[in-house]
């Protein structure tokens, strides 16, 4: 551990810029959703729940491709290690890279757009909780789904700073999911007893 960190530099604008944006937003995209799950703001603003939705999901797609970039160019910026810059590792960061895709392309087809961007923050829910590939096989897989791409991607470039940014990535999603997930829980769990009770 102590030897990767000599590779990396906190101090570098581009590193500063990418721990920032990965902070940023995921606490962006749950304060506006727990903001329009407690107000109906931005649906009202939008004239629509499915409208406001599409648009909180363009601002969280912009905001990650510019997260990606500032990861890209914090290890471009920095020192590569030679002990991981071979073809070895280089096919390792691609099977990553594969293996992370797969499970963000099936967790965005299974949920929908909406299911993928806080729609149930917005009321629009589907008929239950997915349960369908790749949700059967581990919970949240967009989120590691995101971990593995940046873990691969931190490898292909042979890139002890990726690899630091990759533990701040994984970090932060796992305090998303302790947050998120509660409350994905209970609304489901509203409307099956709902459910139950109209039956």
């Amino acid at each position: 551990m102590t030897r990767l960190l000599g590779y990396v530099d906190p101090s570098d604008p581009y590193f500063v810029a990418a721990v920032v944006t990965i902070a940023f937003n995921p606490l962006f995209w749950n304060v506006v959703a727990r903001w329009e799950q407690k107000t109906r703001k931005l649906s009202r603003a939008f004239g629509s729940p499915y409208l406001a939705c599409y648009a909180l999901g363009g601002a969280i797609l912009f905001l990650n491709a510019l997260r990606s970039h500032c990861f890209t160019q914090a290890m471009l910026s920095q020192p590569r290690m030679h002990s991981l810059d071979n073809p070895v590792a280089y096919r390792a960061g691609l099977a990553l890279l594969a293996v992370g895709s797969v499970l963000v392309l099936s967790s965005f087809f299974a949920l929908g757009f909406t299911g993928t961007f806080l729609g149930d923050y917005f009321g629009i829910l589907k008929e239950a909780r997915v349960t369908t590939f790749p949700f059967n096989m581990l919970d949240n897989p967009m989120y590691w789904g995101s971990t593995a791409n940046y873990l691969g991607w931190a490898v292909m470039h042979a890139s002890p700073t990726g690899l630091g940014l990759t533990v701040v990535v994984a970090l932060i999603y796992a305090v998303a999911i302790l947050y998120e997930e509660p409350f994905t829980a209970e609304i489901y769990q509203q409307k099956s007893s709902q459910f139950r009770k109209r039956s």
